[in-house]
């Protein structure tokens, strides 16, 4: 009896370890297929019933209309939302411009009681959503151009295998990850439901808001017009920003020096300002109240704002 009463205990153990390693499987396999979802796009197409229903809610959520056309109101502030690739939505921004105004206005009001730095604070915090959404956008072009190489590779592969031109662009769309993932699934969505080639192409480089993506949209509009091999017209374009991507860089390295040379003029007074504050208070102490002291260090930082736009003028090229 307790012979058969060990098996019965060793079979249990071996039948939960066996469920348990059934159940890590099975999650593993799960989390392989959330995986294989590189991109917004592939991410509510799965939530949603089908693509056009993806497609309505993601352009929804990047402000965009149902002719894909931007809002006339503040229309700046609405296509930088756009290339930021923000799901926002079209008003998302103004009410955070207007939510940081108001904590920033009121925390500043708080600590300080000035009417002056209270307005200096609104002003700050009006600005700063639109700083933050600026450096996004730089950041996702920055990004998309750097895949734009692979995505015409794997465009340009396909229409040599023989597949038509919405499949080698929904082959882009599903393989790879944002921003350049969901920007061809919007175009390969707009050209199965009838846009033409060229118009989905110049929208797509509308949202994104780069050079490269306008020389590919001209390109494909050309060649449709016009006719020829696109394979060949894709491939000479993915070369030429492969190109352009080695210049960048190449100019980025010349210019390192000028860079680090503004970076070093830029910290040292700071930290020899602080460090002096910190080790001997009393050396700016004694003659902080003094209007000579106090227009020196206003002319020292208007100096260093000259100097930095100077030194930015020298080593920012644009190709």
């Amino acid at each position: 009896m307790e012979f058969s009463s060990n098996i019965v205990i060793y079979f249990l153990v071996f039948a939960c370890a066996f469920l348990f390693m059934q159940l890590i499987i099975g999650a593993s396999r799960q989390g392989a297929r959330q995986v294989k979802r590189v991109n917004i796009r592939m991410k509510l197409l799965a939530k949603k019933n089908n693509s056009v229903e993806a497609l309505q809610a993601l352009k929804q959520a990047r402000g965009l209309g149902d002719d894909n056309q931007m809002g006339k109101l503040l229309k700046q502030l609405n296509t930088l939302v756009v290339h930021s690739g923000l799901r926002i939505g079209a008003y998302g921004l103004y009410i955070s411009m207007s939510v940081s105004a108001f904590i920033i206005a009121t925390l500043v009001f708080l600590f300080t009681h000035n009417y002056i730095y209270f307005g200096l604070g609104f002003l700050v915090g009006f600005v700063l959503p639109v700083l933050v959404v600026m450096f996004i956008a730089k950041r996702r072009k920055k990004k998309a151009v750097t895949q734009l190489p692979d995505a015409l590779d794997v465009i340009v592969r396909s229409l040599r295998a023989g597949h038509p031109v919405p499949v080698a662009v929904d082959l882009v769309a599903r393989e790879m990850k944002d921003p350049i993932g969901s920007e061809f699934g919007i175009a390969g969505d707009e050209i199965t439901y009838g846009t033409e080639l060229g118009t989905a192409t110049q929208r797509m480089s509308d949202r994104i808001g780069h050079g490269d993506f306008d020389m590919l949209a001209a390109t494909v509009r050309l060649q449709v017009r016009t006719g020829g091999n696109l394979a060949e017209l894709l491939a000479n374009n993915a070369k030429m920003v492969l190109d352009r991507q080695k210049m960048r860089l190449r100019i980025k390295a010349a210019s390192s020096e000028g860079r680090m040379s503004a970076l070093i003029l830029n910290v040292v007074p700071i930290l020899l300002f602080a460090a002096v504050n910190i080790l001997s208070p009393e050396f700016y102490g004694d003659v902080s109240d003094v209007s000579f002291v106090k227009q020196g260090l206003i002319a020292a930082v208007v100096w260093m704002v000259i100097g930095n736009l100077v030194i930015r003028k020298m080593i920012n090229f644009k190709i």
